[in-house]
């Protein structure tokens, strides 16, 4: 087994041109090349090499997860070079592992779809309040449009640019599937006019969105439901999905996409912001086991494809993920920082373990958006119910980037008030 994982590593290292060094578990050493080494890989275990050994690039989180491995150094640095030799390639038994987990979280019964968002956005307002952006605490892709400087910036960014490809206006009503911590809520009705009802699975989400609906008194404006994203109501003028199709479940992705549809009025504009992958590709094992179970990234074709199927027209298509690589950079320097603060909350649930996880999950997913040769993408798809008609929506996308169209057709702009507990998806 220690042959297979010295040579996984020595491919690694002659393929990188960053110095990196590996200490095995009984004080032997690689090094790659020379030079100050970027970041070293420590076995404490041989237990943790064999792991390694048999599970690839899952078996080494693992192990750096429970401790039996350190990462000394860069550990963005330490993920670009396993991306770049592809070591984060999947073998038969995390496959098996993946198909496994499927069956035993899948999102098909709207029971347990609940229990897997609870699982990671139940983690408490405090937690997110700590490295997410000041006051919308928006959990999705920012938009870093030139110029932009903070994250704050950027998330605000991203509020706009959706507002101004769906065009709200003032009195529309909006629907927001998913509406996480209602960043996109009070900001749409702060800046368009429109009411807005935010759909979430999450208790603690709900609660906090609904003290702040009632803080600043807007129950005639805004409001949540508890509810699954596949439980339509009613219509809307418009649609806003944030962050919401990676949720659906490698099954579900139909029953979703077509909710979407039902949501809209006939002519009806929306948007569905998400991650997805170009080609055929299982989404990464240590997301679903550790952070995110039930969830599957979609395949952009399949996306189309079926949206197609539910008589929705797409009408634009932008990828943003160079975007995403930059928020989770943001995001993650922020998590480093707050960690202690983080601790304090709960030090048995904000532990080392913990900790090591959303290490992981934020710069290793910092590092997957960046990498040269990933198939995974964010991407924000307009579509209309039923083809539009020829006045229904500009011909050319220069209104997207006119410096005054954020409050879209005349909806009068309301100064915004800094809260600290907003937010979103």
């Amino acid at each position: 087994m220690r042959v297979l994982l010295e040579a996984a590593l020595r491919r690694a290292g002659e393929l990188s041109r960053v110095p990196f060094t590996v200490r095995f578990s009984g004080g032997d050493e690689y090094r790659n090349r020379d030079g100050e080494p970027a970041f070293r890989l420590i076995f404490h275990s041989a237990r943790a090499e064999w792991r390694t050994a048999v599970f690839g690039h899952i078996g080494l989180i693992d192990s750096y997860i429970n401790g039996e491995l350190d990462i000394e150094g860069s550990l963005s640095g330490a993920f670009a070079v396993g991306m770049a030799a592809q070591l984060d390639t999947p073998n038969p038994l995390v496959t098996v592992r993946n198909r496994w987990h499927e069956f035993r979280f899948s999102n098909a019964s709207w029971e347990q779809a609940k229990r897997n968002a609870r699982f990671h956005y139940g983690l408490g307002t405090e937690f997110y309040r700590l490295w997410l952006d000041d006051p919308l605490m928006m959990y999705t892709c920012a938009y870093w449009k030139e110029g932009t400087r903070t994250l704050e910036e950027a998330q605000q960014n991203k509020i706009d640019h959706v507002c101004r490809k769906l065009r709200l206006a003032r009195g529309e009503e909006v629907v927001d599937i998913g509406c996480g911590f209602g960043g996109f809520m009070f900001r749409a009705h702060e800046r368009c006019g429109v009411r807005v009802t935010g759909l979430n699975t999450t208790t603690e989400q709900i609660e906090m969105v609904r003290g702040e609906i009632a803080r600043r008194r807007l129950g005639r404006a805004l409001e949540v439901i508890e509810t699954d994203f596949r439980d339509v109501r009613r219509e809307y003028d418009k649609v806003v999905s944030i962050g919401v199709l990676e949720h659906a479940g490698r099954d579900q992705i139909v029953d979703v996409v077509r909710a979407h549809a039902r949501f809209l009025k006939a002519g009806g504009l929306g948007m569905l912001h998400f991650i997805g992958h170009v080609g055929h590709n299982d989404t990464e094992f240590f997301i679903r086991k550790h952070v995110f179970p039930g969830g599957w990234i979609p395949r952009l074709a399949d996306v189309i494809v079926e949206m197609e199927r539910a008589g929705l027209e797409v009408l634009d298509i932008e990828n943003l993920r160079r975007h995403y690589a930059l928020t989770l950079d943001a995001w993650a320097e922020r998590f480093d920082r707050n960690w202690d603060r983080a601790h304090a909350l709960d030090p048995r649930r904000f532990d080392e373990r913990l900790r090591r996880i959303w290490r992981t999950y934020l710069y290793g997913c910092a590092e997957m958006f960046r990498s040269p040769i990933g198939v995974t993408h964010l991407f924000q798809i307009v579509f209309a119910k039923g083809n539009v008609a020829q006045a229904g929506y500009p011909m050319g996308r220069e209104f997207l980037y006119q410096p005054d169209s954020a409050e879209v057709r005349g909806a009068e702009a309301v100064p915004q008030r800094r809260t600290g507990s907003s937010g979103d998806d």
